[in-house]
């Protein structure tokens, strides 16, 4: 009898060595005469525990983990003396049944329900767990019943913006052209984020099928991956998967026997953050220099090359297929107020076990820390948590009680944008967290607008001199000043929103400003 091990290819893991674990699972069983038959599959999203193995058994998966390529034969042991004679695994990295184990069970996976399980470059695999049941749905019904479909769902931007994804889709399925475009946005940059990474190298048919879709309801042949040029192993594996479905008959031309067309391109950014704005990125992906454009006209109408243009991110379309395929109301059910539906949050930073979950909106904040993080990875106490990327604010320990939803972190003066979460122990000065963020947009600012590119380079220098102990209170008053001009006169929401992790340091955390040096002037 075959026996069947499975060892992911995703990122994170072969990093942490995933490919000499394989290899040395081969080299072993060649020279034990075991028939074993390894499957690359992607990742389950925890970490703190790849690479992390599974074995086929009768009852399910059992994982071990993190394992190194040293421990192969040991757990090799184990599987033959006792889960091979349906006994509980003994080795030390046992984990017992993967679905059992609690960071996974404790999640709502609806985006994520086959990474981890599947082959992702199997088609097989995909078609076996209700992969292109969605656009099959999709391709009996008229443009317009597959956007109020969407429109229904509630499904909003995971991007960051979280526009109503059905309100963009109708404003370029109304708009009138020859020519539409689909641009998926996948050039993940926000820091403590990697949601997006785990689709495209765990589940691209997924993103595939959603972009498909999204082009039959507003009239579209024509679709581009924007994907940044640090993923190497997306692009490999997005670049595979496309050369199967259009071999397969679910791009190109007459998809599914339905006289329908579709063609899906990979093109890769150049590692500006700023091309994750849509416009910058549309830019990119025109061969210009990432810069913002002026709005009006939106991209929905003016966008690729001048035409009515679809842009969403990986998470927003990799959603479609599950509302497609399940209905509408399947995906509403979850979730809280207008935030609808799940959102995989991305845990990291100063953590034991950084990871990917996956829950409804609605949880706090505080539960979810509780529940998945393990405690500080340094064991000393938080002190703040930064949700929502780069741009997104430090939160003190007496705001974790707030619920993970857009409406709630809005009226916290907060973002959730695409769920990162990032972990701080006590020993943080958020006076250099401040700069940080300051010297973030420096660093990534396009510099089309004058708020943005000089705000932030005398944000810096204002925080130097606070720091400095060089008269305070007369720079904390101009530090506040150049907030406002920021959010008020920039173009994007590069230069808008960095103030929000700037002012959520010196309110939240006032001691890092003004402590332990007392006021004094040095002119």
């Amino acid at each position: 009898m075959t026996m069947k091990i499975f060892i992911p290819r995703e990122s994170t893991a072969v990093s942490l060595g995933a490919h000499d674990v394989a290899q040395a699972f081969t080299h072993y069983a060649s020279h034990h005469d075991i028939d074993l038959k390894i499957i690359r599959n992607g990742s389950r999203g925890l970490f703190w525990l790849e690479p992390m193995i599974e074995i086929e058994t009768a009852q399910g998966r059992m994982a071990y983990g993190p394992v190194a390529s040293s421990d192969v034969e040991s757990i090799m042991a184990d599987i033959t003396d006792n889960i091979c004679h349906e006994k509980p695994p003994c080795h030390t990295l046992a984990l017992g049944l993967t679905e059992e184990i609690g960071y996974l069970k404790k999640q709502t996976r609806l985006t994520f329900a086959r990474a981890g399980i599947i082959d992702p470059v199997s088609l097989d695999d995909y078609l076996a767990l209700d992969g292109f049941k969605g656009l099959q749905k999709s391709l009996a019904l008229s443009t317009q019943e597959i956007v109020t479909a969407v429109v229904e769902s509630g499904l909003r931007g995971r991007g960051g913006a979280a526009f109503p994804t059905g309100i963009k889709w109708q404003t370029v399925r109304d708009a009138v052209a020859e020519q539409k475009y689909i641009v998926c946005n996948a050039d993940e940059g926000d820091s403590g984020t990697f949601a997006d990474k785990l689709v495209m190298e765990c589940d691209p048919f997924m993103l595939i099928e959603g972009i498909i879709i999204a082009g039959l309801a507003v009239g579209a042949n024509q679709g581009y991956i924007y994907l940044r040029s640090e993923y190497p192993i997306a692009d490999e594996i997005l670049q595979q998967a496309i050369k199967i479905a259009n071999e397969a008959g679910y791009l190109g031309d007459n998809i599914c026997g339905s006289g329908k067309s579709f063609n899906l391109e990979v093109r890769l950014g150049a590692e500006a953050y700023i091309c994750g704005e849509e416009t910058a990125l549309l830019e990119s992906l025109e061969g210009k220099r990432g810069m913002v454009r002026f709005k009006p006209p939106l991209p929905a109408l003016e966008g690729l090359f001048g035409k009515p243009t679809i842009v969403n991110n990986v998470l927003s379309l990799a959603a479609i297929p599950f509302i497609m395929s399940q209905g509408s109301q399947a995906y509403q059910q979850y979730g809280t107020n207008r935030s609808r539906g799940t959102l995989p949050f991305q845990l990291a930073g100063n953590v034991k076990q950084g990871g990917l979950i996956e829950l409804p909106f609605g949880s706090s904040l505080q539960d979810l820390i509780d529940d998945f993080s393990g405690g500080t990875a340094s064991d000393r106490p938080i002190k703040a948590i930064q949700v929502g990327g780069p741009l997104g604010a430090y939160l003190p320990l007496n705001k974790l009680d707030i619920p993970l939803d857009y409406e709630a972190f809005s009226q916290a003066s907060a973002v959730l944008g695409h769920g990162g979460i990032v972990v701080f122990d006590d020993s943080v000065d958020m006076l250099e967290q401040a700069r940080f963020s300051m010297e973030f947009c420096v660093v990534e600012s396009c510099g089309k607008c004058t708020p943005c590119r000089i705000g932030s380079t005398r944000g810096v220098e204002v925080i130097d001199r606070i720091k400095n102990n060089e008269r305070r209170a007369e720079n904390m008053t101009l530090l506040n000043d150049l907030c406002d001009t920021m959010i008020d006169g920039s173009l994007c929401a590069m230069g808008s929103m960095t103030p929000i992790p700037v002012r959520s340091a010196y309110n939240d955390f006032p001691q890092d400003f003004y402590l332990p040096t007392q006021e004094s002037n040095h002119d």
